[in-house]
Parts: structure tokens; C-alpha cells; sequence
């Protein structure tokens, strides 16, 4: 995404429609299918993706699989520490695991998968902004290594992706939208949106809020626009993180 003329200039220096720094760190913990470190700036985010050989009760004798989701922010995420989520998670770790759940199944054929339950556990490590956007785009990445292995393995005879998945966050600030709030801009912006969307530009799920003001509809549309150009660079950099440990992402959409 080039930069046009009058865009705002913010803290990091970065114009309004540019992403943060985006990098993956593949294979971060050895033990398991997948595991990524995914950094959105100074938000790290460490998904891990392990394969059970079950389902939930309600999906026995389907032939369908499961991808679900936990996330928790570790207590030293934060400028102050946190209370440790110790088997009880708060409703916004609730909302987000179930965000991102819901996001990784819409990018697989679960009959691809079979009978297997592949859990995707997301932990802040630092937050600046954006945990959410950056566990749904790191997880996909780690789900990704999952399945490649899955079917190295013979366990699947069809890779079971059939789409690519990423998330980022938009917002409106002082009038202007702008592209992967950090916290400095999360925390006063007017209207806060996250966006999931598969690199084809098909919207999964638009998340939108009116935090300090309202939004109005003719920002809609731009928010939306520049949230998808968003969603296809971030797209670009997972695959160029696979493609470095020797793996080929080759999708319709």
C-alpha cells in the first residue's frame, strides 16, 4: 500500500493506511502441529496449534472436524499486571476466543479435516493494540503448519484450507480512518472496528463500535475498503512466512 498525499502522520511515524511492522516467527515452541510468534508492532501474540483425535460429543460419527480457540493476556502484558485468567477467563477473553474460532473455521473444509479437534491457544505476550486481529492473523499461520504436517503425515488425504484468513483492526480518529490502531490510538479513537476478511476479500466478520462517538455511514464504506487492503497485505506475509520454511500456501481464495 503506497502512501497518499495527505495522510496523517502518527506517533510511530507511520501515514494512515500503512500496517504496523508485521513479522512471523514459525516453529517458536517445538512440541506442537504449529506454532507462530506473530508480532503487530509491539503486540506479540504466541498461537500454537495442537491436534486432539476427537471431536466434541455433539460432532461424533459426522466425519466433520473442529477447530476451536482459547485466548488469555499473560499478567505482565500490560503496564500494570493482570490478574492470571487460572481456568476461568473474563468475558472479553471469552468474546475474543470465540472471534477467533469462528474466523479459522470459515477458512477450512472441516470434512477434509475428519474427526479431529485442532486446538488454537493464544497467549499476549505484550499488548499494544490489536490482540485480537493479531492472534486471529498469527493462528492462521500455526493452523496452516498444522495441516501441512497433518497430511505429511498421511493422517488427511486433501489439505484441509481451502481459504485464507487475516484480521485487522480500522479506526476513526479525529475524522480520519486509519489502519492498525496501536493502543495509543485504540484508546481514544471515536470508532473502533476489527475486520476479518479471506484474502479473495471476502468479509468473515466486521466488528464495529462506537467508543466515543458514533459512526458515520459514509465512513463505513472506507473503513471497510481500507480494513480489506489491510487484510490482503497481511495475507501476503503469511504466505511469505510459510514459503520461508518451505511450504507453499496454494488457495482459491
Amino acid at each position: 500500500m503506497e502512501e497518499s498525499k495527505g495522510s496523517r502522520v502518527r506517533n510511530d511515524g507511520r501515514a494512515a493506511h500503512l500496517l504496523r511492522p508485521v513479522t512471523f516467527e514459525l516453529d517458536y515452541v517445538a512440541y506442537p502441529a504449529g506454532s507462530v510468534l506473530v508480532s503487530f508492532g509491539s503486540t506479540r501474540v504466541l498461537c500454537n496449534a495442537s491436534v486432539e483425535e476427537r471431536v466434541p460429543g455433539w460432532l461424533e460419527g459426522r466425519g466433520l472436524g473442529w477447530v476451536t480457540a482459547e485466548y488469555s493476556m499473560l499478567p505482565a502484558a500490560t503496564h500494570s499486571r493482570g490478574r492470571r485468567e487460572s481456568g476461568h477467563p473474563s468475558a472479553r477473553s471469552q468474546e475474543i476466543q470465540r472471534l477467533i474460532g469462528r474466523a479459522l473455521r470459515a477458512s477450512l473444509d472441516r470434512t477434509r479435516l475428519g474427526p479431529r479437534t485442532i486446538v488454537l491457544d493464544c497467549d499476549v505476550l505484550q499488548a499494544d493494540g490489536g490482540t485480537r486481529t493479531a492472534s486471529i492473523t498469527g493462528a492462521y499461520v500455526a493452523l496452516a503448519l498444522a495441516c501441512f504436517r497433518l497430511q505429511a503425515q498421511g493422517l488427511v488425504s486433501e489439505f484441509p484450507l481451502v481459504r485464507q484468513v487475516a484480521a485487522v483492526s480500522v479506526g476513526l480518529l479525529a475524522d480520519q480512518v486509519l489502519l492498525d490502531l496501536d493502543y495509543s490510538e485504540d484508546s481514544v479513537a471515536e470508532v473502533d472496528a476489527n475486520l476479518v476478511a479471506t484474502a479473495a476479500g471476502d468479509l468473515v466478520e466486521l466488528q464495529a463500535t462506537g467508543e466515543q462517538g458514533l459512526l458515520p455511514r459514509r465512513c463505513l464504506e472506507t473503513m471497510i475498503d481500507l480494513g480489506l487492503a489491510g487484510v490482503g497485505a497481511l495475507c501476503v506475509r503469511q504466505r511469505e512466512a510459510l514459503a520461508g520454511a518451505g511450504y507453499t500456501l496454494s488457495l482459491t481464495s
